[in-house]
């Protein structure tokens, strides 16, 4: 098989991992060097399911899993942060691959991928940051005054014990899932029910509304800037060139690392929104491939 061909998505072996307590899922495929795969912001490991056979199928032992809060892991009601997912992920490591890993991840997930290399070197072999997220939230300084207010006001509605559960059964929506994915995907043939509906399914269980209202309000957590001086593995950054979440602009960082030696290596992804890796997964199993075998 070759690098080129797009394995056809299977269901995985949906396997639990107990964490402080707390049943977190994950799924592991193929043998080789360790991949370990991290979704963003509401997703789970049904997003890498164009991912994960063909990395597989490439000679790798790829796992994934759904952070705490997500997916079909486990929901509590705790204040949600990076570094508490950052510790769930070395635990992760420790227990189950011991092995040093390639943390791919997209969004928020690239960018805990970043704090493991850089604040984990020792059980990390690499890293692919997929459209990386500059923070969890927007920090304050970020934003125009008018858009401070807006973001404050919304937030409290978010905790609010009588609004949060309305405004947070209005924006789970299968329809409001689906205009949001339009926004932020660039190719339309990617937004298909299957992916709608494993976004919206975790957002039925119970203490999902919870969640959403801990991450929203949590602190945004470390810069890429802070964290990028501390890395001394090599990073493949990849970047949907239209994506308005984390639009391109924001990659200058990257490029400049890119720019002065081969530890970082940047591609832009033409046409392509904020999640590449199920808009363009021929594309970037290709890319992130291409990139492993240079290791």
């Amino acid at each position: 098989m070759t690098a080129q061909e797009l394995v056809p998505a299977k269901s995985f072996d949906k396997l639990i991992w107990t964490w402080k307590d707390y049943s977190i899922q994950y799924t592991v495929q193929g043998s080789g060097r360790p991949l370990i795969l991290i979704h963003g912001f509401g997703a789970s490991i049904g997003h890498w399911r164009q991912n994960i056979p063909a990395l597989a199928a490439g000679g790798y032992r790829v796992f994934a899993l759904d952070l705490l809060g997500f997916g079909a892991s486990a929901k509590p009601p705790i204040d949600y942060t990076l570094e508490l997912w950052e510790e769930l992920l070395a635990d992760f490591w420790k227990e189950l691959v011991r092995e040093p890993a390639i943390f791919v991840g997209n969004s928020i997930g690239a960018l805990l991928s970043l704090m493991v290399v850089a604040n984990h070197p020792e059980i990390a072999a690499g890293g692919v940051l997929i459209n990386c997220a500059g923070g969890l939230n927007h920090r304050p300084e970020e934003l125009n005054l008018p858009l401070r207010l807006v973001m404050g006001t919304f937030t409290k509605l978010v905790r609010s014990p009588a609004i949060g559960p309305l405004l947070f059964n209005n924006i789970r929506q299968k329809h409001r899932i689906r205009n949001t994915l339009r926004q932020v995907y660039r190719n339309p043939e990617a937004i298909t029910d299957e992916l709608v509906e494993l976004l919206h399914a975790p957002s039925c269980d119970p203490g999902a509304q919870q969640v959403f209202a801990s991450i929203l309000t949590a602190p945004p957590g470390p810069q890429p800037s802070e964290l990028l001086p501390k890395v001394d593995r090599p990073l493949l950054v990849l970047w949907g060139a239209d994506d308005p979440w984390t639009p391109i602009a924001g990659s200058k960082i990257y490029q400049e690392l890119a720019a002065k030696g081969p530890e970082v290596k940047f591609v832009s992804i033409p046409n392509t929104g904020h999640c590449p890796h199920d808009e363009r997964p021929e594309a970037v199993n290709n890319l992130i491939l291409d990139w492993l075998t240079r290791l």
